[in-house]
């Protein structure tokens, strides 16, 4: 068969899109590459660079693509308890990420975002205002929540690829063969600690942090 000659396919964003997300499911992020992606739609970087600039500018497209589609759960009225209302918008904000890590870790990086997604801080921030926070120290209880709820998936993501194999961890082995007269309370959790360590605690965690911070600290304890 003789090879194509002529003028590349044309393209469309909504290929590149669709083209970017197979090659991060496949490769993750440091996969996704101009040359990468243009092998993938069968054209050339150059034609590429017609619909996006750059990785940054492609990774931006991905991000808006994915928020555009969520939907906005429903939480607690406006007018009732702020840290309930707090507490389901951190819930959704994890609901909406935890199977697609990689935004996780492009989000992390803090400079790229999607303004569609601005809805999860902004209601979690008013609903510090309401409970009685300063703007400032709301934005610093959205910065703990988003932290927590980052490295919570970053670490459940990582852990179900090394036990994806079904070999028993490193970790396990360690934890199972314990010197009880040097760490007895870990030797003692010890066969349970697999098990232990992988239960979803991220409901009872993220509680934990807005109730704490939500709670006024008398000023008799104040440093």
């Amino acid at each position: 068969m003789p090879a194509r000659t002529g003028r590349p396919p044309r393209i469309s964003r909504a290929d590149i899109v669709s083209a970017a997300h197979r090659i991060i499911d496949e490769e993750g992020t440091q996969g996704l590459t101009m040359r990468r992606l243009a092998r993938e739609v069968g054209t050339t970087p150059m034609a590429l660079y017609h619909h996006v600039h750059d990785k940054d500018e492609l990774l931006q497209l991905l991000l808006d693509d994915y928020a555009t589609g969520l939907p906005r759960p429903e939480l607690p009225g406006e007018s009732g308890d702020p840290g309930e209302r707090i507490v389901a918008a951190a819930i959704a904000m994890r609901g909406a990420l935890i199977g697609v890590p990689w935004i996780v870790e492009v989000l992390r990086a803090d400079d790229l975002m999607s303004v569609h997604a601005l809805w999860y801080p902004e209601t979690i921030i008013d609903a510090a205002v309401r409970a009685g926070l300063t703007p400032e120290a709301a934005v610093d209880l959205y910065r703990i929540i988003w932290h927590y709820t980052a490295g919570e998936i970053t670490a459940r993501a990582a852990a179900t690829r090394r036990r994806k194999d079904g070999r028993p961890t490193y970790r396990g082995q360690v934890f199972a063969n314990l010197d009880a007269t040097r760490l007895p309370r870990l030797a003692a959790l010890g066969e349970h600690w697999e098990e232990l360590t992988t239960r979803d605690t991220y409901d009872k965690g993220v509680r934990a942090i807005v109730d704490g911070l939500l709670t006024p600290v008398p000023p008799d304890a104040r440093p």
